[in-house]
Parts: structure tokens; sequence; C-alpha cells
């Protein structure tokens, strides 16, 4: 196809989800303000976005407008390439991470980056964070990998998250030297995903400053896991 072909073909999907994919902007103009009440962010140092059911089309931020300026009309629409489909603003730097999940994880609704700090600690060592807490049997079902070293720029980021997360029940990756990228079956569930991902970062370094942390035994959070998975909540 050529490139004009493709876009007609972009836009004829966004038009047969256009309800959809206004929602989706609306949730994650208030999803980016969860970034900041959690503390996952700095300026404007993370994103989040989501897939658009059916459409094989993702909402996300643009690159470099604060939280608190963002509006649903900013929010730019894209496809599983990267191009920008829909919107006056550039994409964020990691839209190419972000569509190569998309295209490869056809169970992610939602994607989130961020640097958050303990969490990014544990990146720039290139160290898991050890399932030493019932919350990680709980949210993780073990460990969170630390994914490989690569640049922003194309997808070489997204193949790193979708290679690690194969070999694991973590919605989190630490990208070596980076930050942290989570998914979720929405995007809600992945910035829940970030924010408890930064909470065991700094329990288990606090924990760390008094000796070394005991792991939980496998048969033990697999059950964990398997609770929280089918039974926690409504």
């Amino acid at each position: 196809m050529t490139d004009d072909q493709v876009m007609n073909a972009n836009l004829e999907r966004l038009a047969a989800a256009r309800d959809e994919a206004d929602r989706l902007k609306v949730e994650l103009v208030g999803l980016h303000q969860e970034l900041i009440r959690w503390g996952l962010v700095v300026w404007t140092a993370g994103n989040v976005s989501a897939r658009v059911p059916g459409a094989d089309l993702f909402v996300i931020k643009p690159s470099g407008v604060a939280y608190d300026q963002l509006t649903p009309d900013q929010m730019v629409v894209c496809d599983f390439e990267g191009r920008l489909v829909e919107g006056s603003l550039k994409p964020s730097s990691d839209t190419f991470a972000h569509a190569y999940v998309y295209a490869h994880r056809p169970d992610v609704g939602g994607v989130v980056h961020t640097h958050s700090s303990y969490a990014t600690a544990w990146a720039a060592r290139r160290e898991p964070i050890p399932a030493v807490l019932t919350m990680m049997g709980d949210e993780f079902g073990g460990d969170i990998p630390v994914g490989p070293f690569a640049l922003i720029g194309d997808d070489s980021i997204g193949q790193g998250i979708v290679a690690t997360l194969a070999e694991s029940r973590s919605p989190a990756v630490l990208m070596a030297n980076h930050g942290v990228f989570t998914i979720g079956r929405d995007a809600r569930s992945a910035v829940k995903a970030a924010a408890l991902t930064e909470e065991v970062a700094k329990t288990v370094h606090l924990a760390r400053q008094l000796g070394e942390p005991v792991a939980i035994d496998p048969g033990d959070i697999d059950h964990l896991f398997d609770r929280y998975t089918n039974v926690y909540g409504q």
C-alpha cells in the first residue's frame, strides 16, 4: 500500500471508532494526572497510551506538553507503525515503543512509561526487583525483570519490552539505564502497575538497608498471584 492508502485506511478505522477514541482522550488526560498524584514523573518525563479497540490505533500524549496543560484535543492518535493519524502536535518520543507493544501484544490495552525515582535506580543498576513482598506476588507474579538497554528513536525499546515480558508474569519491566514501562488490559491498569512498581522498588530498597530481604517461596508466589488474579476485588 502507498502512504496515502495507509493513511486513508487509518482514517476510516478512526472514523468507525470515533466515540471510543474521543472517550480515551478524556480518560488519558485524567490518567496523566494520576502519574503526578503518585509521584511517578517530573516535568514531562512520562506518558500513558491506550489502544483504540478494534481499530489498530492508539491514543498517546503529545511530546513535551506539561501535564497540567493537557487537554483531550491535544492527545494524538497513531497507528501500530507509530505514524501520526490524528492530532496537530508531535507524538511522544516513546511512540514507537508503545506502537511495537500494541502490534505484538494484542492482550495489552494500555502502556505507561515513567522514570520514577526508586524503580529507575534499580534500572540503573540493571538489577531485577526480587519478589520479597506479598504485593509482588499479587501484582507481578514474581520478580520485576530488567530489559535490555536500547536508545529512543525507533522500536528497539518496544522490542525489549515485549521480549522481556514474554518470559514473565510481571506487567512491569525496568529498561536498563532508562526507566519503567508497564502494560495492562487497559490504560488504568497500566498506571496502577506503574504506581505499585515504584512502591515495591522503594520498600525493597529500604529493606536492604537493614539486611538482605528474604525471598518468598515460589509456590507461595504462585498462590498469591492466582488469588489476586482470580479472587481479589469485585
